[in-house]
């Protein structure tokens, strides 16, 4: 099975994408791990990569094509994948399909993770991360605590600036404008699975496997 993950941020993307690649056995590929798989592979695309990366610039929309290409051209995302974090624009949209038809790829899907913008800054906004090991915990979690469950360091929550009702207004804003015209252009072929994002993370994943249970059956 062959498929893309939209959502927002806060909505639960990457939470769901794990489970998917376990449950649906399909490697998880994530935009920005095969990124830097490529610069630490030292692979063509990869030199390419890090030269820019290194001059603060973005990776143009070419190197990245290249290196989903090569990704998606390697033995084990022939029985399918679960791609996160690309296309985000229509021109990275045109080159997958063209992509797509090089592969002779025609059944994929994309799953649109929908939630409202008030639930997403609630859960974001209520994120703390420590210091030390930087890693992230929901308010609730860890309320009273002075210590990190992880690696024990003391005193160490903050709020990132990510999480900060003001940035992620903004974020959402920014990923709407990029990311409406994608789902347009999917919406036009017929590819895309809106999925209500909120609610539990098994009641969320349920939804997901029964949307695209129905897909099969109607295909």
């Amino acid at each position: 099975m062959q498929l893309i993950i939209f959502g927002a941020p806060g909505v639960g993307k990457g939470t769901q994408a794990k489970i998917l690649s376990s449950k649906l056995n399909v490697p998880h590929i994530s935009t920005g791990d095969i990124l830097r798989e490529a610069v630490k592979n030292k692979t063509p695309l990869g030199l390419k990569a890090q030269e820019i990366m290194n001059k603060g610039e973005l990776v143009p929309d070419e190197i990245m094509i290249g290196i989903i290409r090569d990704t998606l051209s390697k033995p084990e995302s022939k029985k399918g994948f679960l791609l996160d974090g690309f296309p985000r624009t229509i021109k990275q949209a045109e080159a997958f399909d063209s992509l797509m038809k090089e592969l002779k790829i025609k059944d994929y899907h994309v799953i649109s993770l929908s939630a409202d913008d008030e639930e997403l800054v609630k859960r974001l906004s209520n994120r703390r991360a420590c210091k030390s090991c930087q890693t992230i915990f929901s308010y609730d979690e860890i309320k009273g605590e002075d210590k990190c469950p992880k690696c024990g360091a003391e005193g160490s929550f903050y709020q990132r600036n990510d999480d900060k009702e003001d940035v992620i207004r903004n974020r959402l804003k920014v990923y709407k404008s990029n990311t409406k015209p994608v789902l347009d252009h999917y919406e036009k072929q017929r590819r895309v699975i809106e999925v209500n994002g909120i609610g539990s993370i098994e009641d969320v994943n349920k939804n997901i496997m029964d949307s695209l249970n129905d897909t099969d059956r109607s295909e």
